[in-house]
């Protein structure tokens, strides 16, 4: 089949089209980006030759190169057959307007905290020039990190995360949007180096995915560090680390910003006290919610823990 794209295809429509039929013949996963075969094969092959995915029909009956065309076969075949997502392809994903490097080293960014970030976090931040420091925990690619530095623009970020390989690929981010003297990368298992550092604002887009629904994710998940992804077995190993040490880290004042995926029951199961604000976004109302400081216990226990 390659063979024979190699030998028909000359445009960028027909390379296309051919990456449509061959997603469409193939159950291959559409989650990191793009909503069907259409968008995936327009994105990946626009993309892959550094074209304005807007201006895409200006571009559809230029003629391209055979390494061109031999490239894109290839891009092509290995989202079928070994069903990487485009992202890595590509070495790149896009997030509410804002370009990131990703590799395999990173989970690729889909957070719907950044959602509320391009709204100033309206209206439970009610001055963004008011915001001076901002906690981005489990940081990754340091996608919010950023948004969050180019949205509140008087803030200094402390963007953290306990893999080393995630903070380099944050590294370069922060260093392409040329934000070095805004944004710290600090290595760390949650708060555990930050000392008494306190915060205007702590996000944290954490691995919520449960053990169960881990072994269910489609192959194109197991190309993400599992780090990234595992909640434990409800989803709420990394969430409750993050609501134990929130009250001491933020200011008077402060907010805690939580994305928990599907587990809103979880956490209203674990935290019935914990009066929490569901955010809605463009997923529904129930995958970020928001803490006041001053909601926050001093120390925040569960049953669970309580009962340890």
């Amino acid at each position: 089949m390659t063979i024979d794209a190699q030998a028909n295809l000359r445009t960028l429509r027909d390379v296309l089209r051919y990456a449509v039929t061959r997603f469409n013949e193939r159950p291959i996963f559409y989650g990191h980006g793009q909503l069907d075969s259409f968008d995936e094969a327009a994105f990946l092959v626009m993309r892959a030759m550094k074209l304005p995915l807007e201006r895409m029909d200006v571009f559809l009956d230029a003629f391209l190169t055979h390494a061109e065309i031999n490239l894109l076969i290839e891009l092509i075949e290995r989202r079928v057959k070994k069903r990487v997502p485009v992202a890595y392809l590509l070495g790149e994903a896009w997030l509410q307007g804002y370009r990131f490097s990703v590799d395999s080293r990173v989970i690729i960014p889909r957070s719907f905290i950044a959602e509320l970030l391009k709204e100033e976090l309206a209206p439970w931040v009610p001055d963004a020039a008011a915001v001076h420091s901002v906690l981005d925990l489990c940081t990754g690619c340091g996608c919010l990190a950023v948004i969050a530095a180019d949205v509140f623009a008087n803030a200094k970020v402390d963007a953290v995360d306990i893999s080393v390989d995630a903070l380099a690929v944050a590294a370069h981010n922060v260093e392409e949007y040329g934000l070095g003297d805004r944004v710290r990368l600090v290595e760390s298992d949650l708060y555990q180096t930050l000392g008494s550092a306190r915060y205007d604002l702590i996000l944290c887009n954490p691995p919520y995915v449960t053990d169960q629904a881990l072994g269910r994710l489609p192959i194109e998940y197991s190309h993400e560090p599992t780090l990234a992804l595992a909640g434990g077995p409800d989803g709420l190993d990394v969430v409750r680390g993050v609501l134990a040490g929130a009250r001491s880290h933020l200011n008077a004042d402060g907010l805690l910003v939580v994305e928990v995926g599907d587990g809103r029951a979880a956490v209203e199961r674990e935290y019935p006290q914990l009066p929490v604000t569901w955010a809605t976004t463009s997923a529904g109302d129930d995958m970020v919610f928001l803490v006041r400081a001053a909601d926050l216990p001093a120390r925040a226990a569960t049953a669970r823990s309580a009962a340890a």
